[in-house]
């Protein structure tokens, strides 16, 4: 009787067992990979503001992250009436996800400060105009000690508040650091465009 052998089983079984070590091999770095992408795409802007007052200026950062597709929260927290919960969520904000704490308040500003001295994650303190044209407001965010930094914008500047944490962020995304760059593009493309209108209107 005549036996037929199987070609080429030999060679199957063994890519087989070579696809599969292979698989074993990869898998922890795969893994490894999608942890990092997983815990990059959960950095979060939280948004502190000191009081319900300071909404109509806040929602202008809320608006900006909305835009860039930014995950972001709102909170409020005084640094005066709640500084045991401000200190708290400022101690766990990295562990919860954020990479960036921007802080509004007015008069005695002192919320953006007192979350950075709880927090190594950046902190950007947005002056709110509630006394003296903002001015109370702007030197009580700004001025902090060495080695506790509060980046500060401008009085009522949540916008730029908001594209400043855009931009911390995009450090680590080039997702994002490409949305920045087309939009500097299309404001540029907008003055150009005003610039050749603005005879008509003279």
């Amino acid at each position: 009787m005549e036996h037929h052998k199987g070609t080429g089983q030999p060679g199957n079984k063994a890519d087989r067992l070579g696809a599969l070590i292979l698989l074993l091999l990869s898998a922890p770095i795969f893994l490894f990979i999608g942890m990092q992408r997983r815990d990059h795409l959960l950095k979060k802007v939280a948004i502190i503001m000191g009081s319900t007052s300071d909404l109509p200026v806040v929602k202008k950062a809320a608006d900006v992250l909305r835009d860039f597709g930014v995950p972001f929260e709102a909170h409020v927290y005084s640094a005066h009436r709640t500084p045991e919960e401000a200190r708290a969520f400022a101690l766990n904000a990295r562990a919860n996800g954020f990479g960036v704490i921007i802080a509004a308040a007015g008069m005695a500003a002192h919320l953006a400060g007192a979350l950075a001295a709880a927090t190594t994650l950046p902190v950007i303190g947005i002056p709110i105009n509630s006394a003296l044209d903002g001015l109370d407001a702007l030197l009580s965010t700004v001025q902090m000690p060495s080695g506790i930094p509060v980046a500060t914008v401008a009085v009522d500047g949540a916008k730029n508040a908001a594209f400043l944490a855009v931009q911390i962020l995009a450090v680590s995304d080039a997702s994002l650091a490409e949305k920045l760059a087309a939009q500097r593009a299309k404001n540029a493309a907008d003055i150009l465009k005003k610039d050749e209108t603005v005879m008509n209107e003279i």
